[in-house]
């Protein structure tokens, strides 16, 4: 990450939880240049979720594109397409494990978002719209989480 990012640095940190129950740990990793929340893909990012239960793979990618598909991002191919493409990458998680989606605008095939488990690549998913509807799960001004939100941009964004 260190590599990729540059000289990265914690934006923020949040926990969720949902009806009383813990779900994972979430960090928000930035390079000297930050984070534009509102233009998601400018600059290179890490978000890491360490997790505080065993959940599967393949019900982490479908909540996560049903999340996409609530904030009214992706067209109907583009969500089929990035949910299968999660199913093929994520893995089943247990308690402790820790998965990172790792930003990278400008690699020479374009931009492409890695995915870590435990440290180990798993696999990546390539185009910057499939990272902006991604990662505005968590970072957009219209996520299901907003004290989330907060928590996790606090080093990169403004007070208002």
């Amino acid at each position: 990450m260190e590599r990729a990012l540059g000289a990265a640095r914690l934006s923020g940190s949040a926990e969720l939880r949902w009806w009383g129950l813990d779900i994972y740990r979430a960090w928000l990793w930035v390079g000297p240049e930050g984070l534009d929340s509102d233009h998601l893909g400018a600059q290179p990012f890490a978000l890491e979720l360490r997790y505080a239960r065993s959940l599967r793979g393949a019900d982490i990618a479908d909540k996560s594109a049903e999340l996409i598909a609530r904030l009214g991002l992706g067209s109907p191919a583009q969500l089929r397409a990035w949910r299968a493409r999660m199913r093929a990458v994520f893995p089943d998680v247990r308690a402790g494990d820790t998965l990172l989606g790792l930003y990278l605008p400008g690699t020479p095939s374009g931009a492409r978002t890695r995915f870590l488990f435990d440290g180990r690549p798993v696999g990546s998913i390539e185009g910057r719209d499939f990272a902006q509807a991604f990662f505005s799960i968590w970072l957009s001004a219209r996520s299901s989480e907003p004290a989330l939100r907060r928590a996790l941009l606090a080093g990169v964004e403004p007070t208002r």
